[in-house]
C-alpha cells in the first residue's frame, strides 16, 4: 500500500510538471523554475524530467539545457484539437443566445483572409434573419468579421489592409483604412463588434470573438435581426453575447 502511494505522488508530480509548461507562457523552463514554482527540489525535477524526456513528452536544448514541451505532448495537443468540434462546442450557446433574445445566433470560423457562417440558430420569428452557411465574406465588412479582423495578431491585421481591398457592400461599409484600424481597436478595447447595414441592407448584429488556448481568434459569434427591431436593443444583448463567447473559448482552453 506504502509503495503504491508513492508511486501515485511520483506521477501526480510528474504531471504537475507537464501541465506547467501548458500553463506558464513560456517558451521554456529551466530546472530551477520548475522546482521553484512546483515547490520540488532539484534532484526531483532532475528524476520527473528525465522520465518525461524517455516518453518524449519534454525535450531538452542541449546549448542552455532547458526544456520544452516535446513530439509526444505535441501530438496529444493535436490528437484532443482534432475532436474537437466548435459547432458541438458552440450550439448550446446559440440555441440559448436565439431563445433570449429572439434574434438569429450564428457561429463563424476564421479562413485565412475570410470567414463563414458555419452554424446558426434561427428564431420561431415571421420577420427574421437567416444566413448562408459555407460562404467566405471578407474580414472587414459586418460584425462577425470585424470581431475576428480586431483581434489577429498586429502584422495579420496589416497585411489585411495593405493587401486587401476594402470593397464596400452597402453605403455603411467601412473602406478607408484609417477609419478600419480605429474600428478594430474599439472592438478590441469593448470586447465586441457592431455593425449596421455594414454588409446587407436592413440588417443589424453584434458579435464577440471566440479564442482558443493561445488567443488566437478562432471564429466568433454573433446575433443579428433585422435593424428596425434589433437596433434599438442590441447593446442590451451585449452581455449575453460575450458571456456566449466566454464560454466556448474556455472550451478550447483560454482563460485570459
Amino acid at each position: 500500500m506504502e509503495n503504491s502511494s508513492r508511486s501515485i505522488a511520483a506521477v501526480e508530480r510528474a504531471m504537475d510538471v507537464l501541465l506547467l509548461f501548458g500553463r506558464s507562457g513560456r517558451p521554456d523552463l529551466g530546472v530551477t523554475e520548475i522546482a521553484n514554482e512546483l515547490g520540488l527540489t532539484k534532484a526531483a525535477v532532475h528524476r520527473i524530467l528525465t522520465a518525461l524526456r524517455n516518453r518524449e513528452l519534454i525535450s531538452v536544448e542541449p546549448t542552455t539545457r532547458r526544456y520544452t514541451l516535446g513530439h509526444a505532448a505535441i501530438a496529444l495537443g493535436r490528437a484532443y484539437l482534432a475532436r474537437t468540434d466548435l459547432r458541438v462546442m458552440a450550439a448550446p450557446e446559440l440555441r440559448r443566445l436565439a431563445s433570449t433574445t429572439g434574434e438569429t445566433a450564428t457561429l463563424s470560423i476564421r479562413r485565412g483572409n475570410t470567414r463563414m457562417y458555419v452554424d446558426q440558430v434561427v428564431p420561431d420569428q415571421e420577420l427574421r434573419m437567416e444566413v448562408t452557411l459555407g460562404v467566405p465574406y471578407p474580414l472587414h465588412a459586418g460584425s462577425s468579421s470585424k470581431a475576428i479582423l480586431a483581434l489577429l495578431r498586429p502584422e495579420e491585421i496589416d497585411d489585411y489592409l495593405e493587401g486587401q481591398e476594402l470593397t464596400a457592400f452597402t453605403d455603411a461599409t467601412i473602406t478607408s483604412p484609417s477609419a478600419l484600424r480605429a474600428e478594430l481597436a474599439t472592438i478590441r478595447e469593448r470586447g465586441y463588434a457592431i455593425s449596421s447595414g455594414e454588409r446587407q441592407v436592413g440588417a443589424a448584429s453584434i458579435a464577440a470573438p471566440v479564442l482558443d488556448h493561445d488567443g488566437g481568434v478562432v471564429g466568433a459569434i454573433s446575433v443579428s435581426g433585422p435593424s428596425s427591431r434589433f437596433e434599438p436593443r442590441m447593446r442590451d444583448c451585449v452581455p449575453l453575447l460575450r458571456k456566449a463567447a466566454t464560454a466556448v473559448s474556455a472550451q478550447l482552453g483560454y482563460s485570459g
